[in-house]
């Protein structure tokens, strides 16, 4: 998830700032009923929401802020095929027809969103495109053995380019190689998420936004207990942000200590020559290098660059924040250097251990999704549709990745922010050479 972690960042982000929401939804003061109760009012609750309400059961949505007010209206809008983790560990625990079964679904999960803004006439900027680049000659070469790979294994071409033949996909000296292809694509987040809100709630789903799960119950019928009310449930779904601790110590202890709240960060300019955008990235595509601590950028529909990157492993924001982001974009684009930042915003990644999504049941009706891992715009919806499915007695799917195993990060909550530090220390100084 990706969550306002610092009030020196603005509070409102590039697309709250370029999107309209709606009033506030009611807060939940009454004792409901449902069939199905989902936690978080994301991309990934609304997902399971809406394939829910498909299937004719009553949803009711508790949102402890408001609609995708965290990662899933606030991130990078990158839209991409393929997990974090890469292939590896579906093969090595599933076997190559499960791993193909996964790859396959991914590369739904991105033909899923364009057929929602369709379906339900979503104004979210979606454009198709996408650049993998690699800074470094041993970096060019892990990018071309990847793409090779994965064009044998899974039939997944894309064109590939090094050296100088880099800049006909883009106009910077920082690359050694890239490969793009089409299938991925970027949108505006906090647009889509506002259309799927709207989308559920014509299928009858009632969403409460200010009204955060304080107490879940569990049992062969779920309770939860917001400030206010209550909600009881055959069925549910938490799709929240389980890094937190005041909501994984609250709704689901058993299952936070196998994510790691990630910090990253994005800087948004103030609107650009369109020819120069043009120049510098001429298929409009987003773009993403391979280094483990990764850079990720891409041109909103208005020709502001978006540039994200950065880490963080506590809740401070980094300092000189704006000035470090805005250096390394000029190292990419030296044509940007000195241009206006308009916005500054970041938050939380939930990163799973392998770096694979985190599906599963607690019990025999409770399901959780987590562990996005940097990819949630596209994998979000699949989810929907997978604990959906789940639901409804058809887990085949689903059990894809309840299969994967996860572990703990190590050292509890003291121990484990240190060893990731460490660890994350390692593959930078990797990256640098």
């Amino acid at each position: 998830m990706l969550l306002n972690s610092d009030t020196q960042l603005n509070q409102n982000s590039y697309y709250e700032a370029s999107a309209v929401r709606p009033d506030l939804q009611p807060v939940l003061q009454d004792n409901l009923s449902a069939d199905v109760l989902v936690v978080g009012a994301g991309f990934a609750g609304l997902s399971s929401a809406i394939e829910l309400a498909r299937r004719g059961y009553q949803v009711v949505v508790l949102e402890a802020d408001r609609i995708c007010s965290g990662a899933s209206g606030r991130n990078g809008g990158q839209a991409i095929v393929g997990y974090a983790s890469g292939q590896e560990p579906f093969e090595q625990q599933l076997g190559r027809d499960q791993a193909r079964l996964a790859w396959d679904m991914s590369v739904q999960a991105v033909q899923l969103i364009e057929e929602r803004v369709k379906e339900f006439a979503i104004d979210c900027d979606w454009v198709r495109g996408y650049l993998h680049v690699a800074d470094s000659p041993r970096k060019a070469r892990a990018l071309e053995a990847d793409a090779r790979a994965m064009e044998r294994d899974y039939g997944f071409a894309t064109d590939l380019a090094t050296g100088a033949d880099v800049q006909r996909h883009i106009h910077s000296p920082r690359y050694h190689a890239s490969a793009y292809e089409s299938t991925s694509g970027h949108l505006h987040p906090l647009k889509y998420g506002l259309g799927l809100a709207r989308a559920a709630q014509k299928l009858g789903v009632r969403i409460f936004e200010k009204s955060a799960v304080l107490k879940l119950d569990r049992g062969a019928t779920l309770k939860a207990h917001t400030a206010q009310g209550s909600v009881s449930a055959r069925f549910g779904v938490l799709a929240g942000n389980c890094t937190l601790p005041e909501y994984g110590a609250k709704v689901a202890p058993d299952i936070a200590d196998r994510i790691m709240p990630v910090g990253t960060y994005i800087i948004g300019t103030a609107p650009l020559d369109p020819a120069l955008c043009q120049r510098l990235l001429p298929r409009n595509v987003a773009v993403c290098d391979n280094n483990f601590i990764l850079d990720y950028f891409r041109f909103s529909a208005d020709h502001r660059m978006l540039f994200g990157g950065r880490v963080s492993y506590t809740t401070r924001t980094p300092a000189n924040l704006q000035a470090v982001m805005a250096q390394r974009m000029g190292q990419v684009f030296p044509e940007l250097q000195g241009v206006p930042i308009d916005f500054l915003w970041g938050g939380f990644v939930d990163i799973s251990m392998n770096r694979a999504p985190d599906f599963g049941r607690l019990g025999d009706n409770l399901y959780y999704l987590q562990g996005f891992s940097g990819h949630g715009v596209a994998l979000t919806g699949l989810a929907g549709q997978l604990v959906a499915q789940a639901v409804a007695g058809q887990a085949e799917r689903f059990d894809v990745f309840a299969r994967v195993k996860h572990l703990p990060f190590p050292g509890g909550p003291l121990l484990r922010m240190p060893s990731l530090v460490l660890g994350t220390l390692y593959h930078r100084l990797r990256d640098a050479f």
